[in-house]
């Protein structure tokens, strides 16, 4: 078994009968990026959230981003699917994250009723859970991993 493989089983088979593949820690998704260039990882924060909190940096080539929600007034993005189509094939394996790894488990389920094949949601997300004094970046998260990010 692959390295990859053995990290998309692992990712399997935290499913709690999740409507999509599995998930993954930020550390799993960052390897299966450095493995296999197909790997897309689709960020669903905010353009804001992107520019002014930062970003991962991953080769532009295995990075897209599309709105979960619209900003300013954190309307659902009702073009997500088209804007996924653009730049994602139904059948790569998609990492999805958002801050805190809630948007990324409803975008990885809708982008699964819509025939994405291999949806995983990004455990902990960009920025993690607050620390004691509300602070993000502390305690979980791509952040928090010591993983490589641009921004703020």
């Amino acid at each position: 078994m692959s390295k990859i493989d053995e990290i998309l089983a692992l990712a399997r088979s935290r499913s709690r009968d999740w409507p999509y593949a599995g998930a993954v820690t930020p550390q799993e998704a960052f390897e299966l990026i450095g493995l296999e260039n197909a790997v897309k990882l689709v960020d669903v924060r905010t353009n804001a959230e992107r520019d002014w909190v930062g970003r991962v940096a991953i080769p532009e080539a295995q990075h897209g981003a599309v709105q979960w929600n619209t900003y300013p007034g954190g309307n659902a993005n009702h073009e997500f699917i088209e804007q996924l189509n653009g730049i994602a094939r139904k059948d790569q394996v998609i990492l999805f994250l958002c801050r805190s790894g809630v948007r990324s488990r409803g975008a990885a389920k809708l982008a699964t009723e819509h025939g994405y094949q291999h949806c995983y949601d990004i455990l902990e997300g960009f920025e993690g859970d607050r620390d004691e004094r509300g602070h993000r970046k502390n305690v979980s998260g791509w952040c928090h991993a010591d993983l490589p990010w641009i921004g703020a």
